[in-house]
């Protein structure tokens, strides 16, 4: 339920991320390019998993899931912030704003999760080899999926809650390129405490718990991998869980900068810059991370290229005869 002095008419206005006119196209092509990236690298991915039966494992699974909410975390913010390079009028409606800050956090806490979600994953492959199948049966792979969707969009749906029921000042330009917490919180004419313990309580929890299933499966891996006496056979378990460990730093190594902190003029400034990295560059960069490091993913992008092109030289040799 929305507060009593808000209006479905209310608009905020979204600074972004310069106000210098002669670098609007120049970020609007950069950010359209790595747009476009983010959606064929991640669709490209999902696709070719859903498609080639060899990666049709609890691994691939989980993967799968990462890039639709990388998909959509990146379209939740890039198309209308490219519209707002090119326009004048950088304005949100109150509805706009807070579908935006809803999806946005409900789908930071899911990627916390798919990724905690993972590194289990790869503990039961690697410590409990002969009985993977089992444990991470076709029930097991699910709970472990719906656990971070519920989970997150409750947060998100209540942190949202929280924040728009705060007492907005005549000034509503919002210092940043979408609508995100802590400048939304700066706007606020009443009282933030209960609202920004709410935030710091929930950041704490979620990063630290989903990093601690992540830090825990990894040393029991580390100790699995140290028992395996072949050296092939050692750097076989360590491929199989590089791709992940990049992907884990580079995503919570952003976020903790910023959810951590009370809101202020310089870390709205910093976050900015820090939220660029989060935002779009580690959805862009997922995709590409696992196919180059990934043996199974390269093997299946080249076999479903050679159907593609045997496909249109047996339609090309038909129109022929």
């Amino acid at each position: 339920m929305l507060p009593k002095n808000h209006t479905t008419g209310l608009e905020f206005v979204l600074q972004g991320l310069t106000s210098q006119p002669e670098l609007q196209v120049i970020l609007f092509v950069v950010f359209l390019v790595i747009y476009l990236i983010t959606l064929v690298g991640n669709l490209g991915l999902i696709l070719l998993i859903k498609t080639d039966s060899l990666l049709q494992t609890p691994m691939y699974f989980f993967l799968s899931h990462l890039s639709f909410v990388d998909l959509c975390y990146s379209t939740n913010l890039s198309p209308q912030m490219l519209v707002h390079f090119l326009s004048e009028k950088k304005t949100v409606s109150f509805a706009g704003c807070f579908m935006q800050c809803l999806f946005f956090i409900g789908l930071v806490i899911t990627e916390f999760y798919i990724l905690a979600a993972m590194a289990i994953d790869r503990f039961v492959a690697i410590c409990y080899p002969l009985q993977y199948s089992s444990k991470m049966s076709k029930n097991a792979c699910l709970c472990l999926i719906a656990v971070p969707y519920t989970f997150g969009f409750l947060n998100g749906l209540s942190q949202t809650v929280l924040t728009f029921h705060l007492s907005f000042c005549s000034s509503r330009t919002i210092n940043h390129f979408y609508c995100a917490d802590p400048p939304l919180i700066m706007l606020s004419c009443s009282d933030t405490y209960s609202k920004e313990m709410a935030m710091f309580i929930v950041a704490s929890f979620t990063l630290s718990s989903s990093l601690l299933i992540i830090l825990i499966s990894y040393i029991f891996i580390l100790a699995a991998i140290l028992q395996i006496r072949s050296a092939g056979g050692r750097r076989r378990a360590f491929s199989t869980c590089g791709s992940h460990l990049t992907a884990v730093i580079v995503f919570y190594g952003t976020l903790f900068s910023m959810y951590l902190r009370r809101p202020s003029k310089q870390s709205l400034e910093e976050s900015k810059i820090t939220a660029v990295f989060y935002s779009f560059v580690s959805p862009m960069l997922n995709p590409l991370i696992y196919s180059l490091r990934n043996k199974d993913v390269i093997d299946a992008l080249k076999k479903a290229i050679r159907r593609k092109l045997l496909n249109q030289m047996a339609g090309s040799m038909s129109t022929v005869f």
